[in-house]
C-alpha cells in the first residue's frame, strides 16, 4: 500500500471514529484499552519502584525506562492487531481502526462529565456539584463556591479538548491507530506518574517532559483552533479570544495548558485559573482572561460548543491537508 492510500485511510477512519465517539462514546461496563494501558503503567511502577534505589538519580533512570517502555509496548501491540487484521481481510482492519479512533478520542466523555457539573449547578446543589467536578479536576473540590465550580469545569472542558480530543485528532490523521495509541500511552503516563510532589518529582519526570514534546504543536494549534471556532459561534468573540490567547498562553508552570485555556476565557469573555487547592496545600497560579463579565453554569455548554466547533474545524483542515498532499504529490513521491 503506497504512503497516499495510507493516510488517505487514516484520514477516513479519523472522521468516521470521530462520529463514533459523538454518537456512542465509550461503552459503559465494557474493558477499554487506556485501562489496560493504565494497568500496564501501575504494574512496572510498582516492578521498576521496588528494584532500584530511592535516590533521585535511580529514580529518573526508571522513570526514564518506563517513559520509553509503555509507548513501545503499547506501539506494538496495536500494530500487531491490525497487521492480524489486514492478514484476515483489509475491510475487517479499516473498521478495527475506525473503532480504535473512536476508543481514543473523548469529547463524548468530556461533555457527559462537564454537563454532570453543569446540570448539578442548575439544580442549586453545590455538593453534588463539587462532587461532579470532583470526577474530571486534580484539585480539591470540598470548598468551592459555585463559581469556583464553573471556572473549574470550563477549565478541564478547555485543557481536555488538546489532550482528549484535538491532539489525538492529529496523531491518527498522520500517523493511524498505532499514533493514536502511542500518544494516549504518554498521556495517560503523564496524568499518572507527571506529578511534581514528593512520590513523582523524580520517578515522573521523564513522563511529563515526554507529555510536554508531544503536546507542544497540538496545544498551540488547538488555542488556535478555539479562536477560529470562536468567531463561528454566535455569542463568542474571536478576535477577544485571539488576543488573549497570544497574551497569556503562557500563564501557566505546564508550557502547554495555558494554550487553549487562554483561547476559552477570551472567547467566553471571562476570567479563568488562579490560586487553587491541590491535596490540601494553596498553589498560586496567575490568572487567564479578564473578568469582562463573572462566570456562570452556561459558561459550561458554551464550553463544549468551542470544544465541538473547534474539533470539527480540526477535522475539515486535516482532511483537506490529506487530500490535497495525496493529490497533488501522491503519484510521485508518496
Amino acid at each position: 500500500m503506497r504512503l497516499s492510500q495510507l493516510w488517505m485511510e487514516y484520514a477516513a477512519a479519523a472522521c468516521i471514529g470521530f462520529l463514533i465517539d459523538f454518537i456512542v462514546g465509550d461503552p459503559q461496563g465494557l474493558w477499554h484499552p487506556v485501562c489496560g494501558i493504565g494497568s500496564l503503567i501501575s504494574r512496572m511502577e510498582k516492578r521498576l519502584r521496588g528494584r532500584v534505589a530511592d535516590t533521585p538519580k535511580a529514580l529518573l533512570l526508571a522513570g526514564a525506562a518506563l517513559a520509553v517502555t509503555i509507548p513501545g509496548v503499547t506501539v506494538v501491540i496495536t500494530a500487531l492487531i491490525l497487521l492480524l487484521a489486514g492478514f484476515i481481510h483489509p475491510y475487517l482492519r479499516f473498521v478495527l481502526m475506525c473503532v480504535l479512533d473512536g476508543w481514543i478520542l473523548a469529547a463524548r466523555s468530556l461533555k457527559t462529565e462537564s454537563m454532570k457539573v453543569y446540570r448539578k449547578l442548575k439544580e442549586q446543589d453545590l455538593d453534588g456539584a463539587r462532587y461532579a467536578v470532583s470526577m474530571i479536576v486534580g484539585r480539591d473540590t470540598e470548598s468551592l463556591t459555585a463559581d469556583g465550580v464553573t471556572k473549574a469545569a470550563v477549565e478541564t472542558v478547555a485543557e481536555n479538548a488538546s489532550d482528549g480530543v484535538i491532539a489525538p485528532l492529529l496523531f491518527l490523521f498522520f500517523f493511524g491507530p498505532v499514533g493514536g495509541f502511542f500518544y494516549k500511552a504518554v498521556n495517560t503516563m503523564d496524568s499518572m506518574v507527571g506529578y511534581k510532589n514528593e512520590t513523582y518529582l523524580y520517578f515522573g519526570r521523564a513522563a511529563a517532559k515526554l507529555d510536554d514534546l508531544v503536546n507542544y504543536i497540538p496545544a498551540r494549534l488547538t488555542g488556535l483552533a478555539f479562536a477560529a471556532a470562536a468567531c463561528l459561534i454566535p455569542g463568542m468573540n474571536g478576535k477577544n479570544a485571539f488576543r488573549i490567547w497570544r497574551r497569556d498562553r503562557r500563564n501557566h508552570k505546564s508550557p502547554n495548558s495555558a494554550q487553549s485555556e487562554s483561547a476559552c476565557a477570551g472567547a467566553l469573555g471571562v476570567q479563568l485559573a488562579g490560586d487553587a487547592w491541590y491535596f490540601g496545600e494553596l498553589y498560586h497560579k496567575p490568572t487567564i482572561g479578564d473578568a469582562l463579565r463573572p462566570v456562570e453554569p452556561e459558561d459550561i455548554p458554551r464550553a463544549n460548543r468551542l470544544m465541538y466547533t473547534a474539533s470539527v474545524l480540526t477535522l475539515a483542515v486535516c482532511t483537506a491537508m490529506v487530500l490535497f498532499i495525496c493529490r497533488e504529490w501522491g503519484g510521485w513521491i508518496l
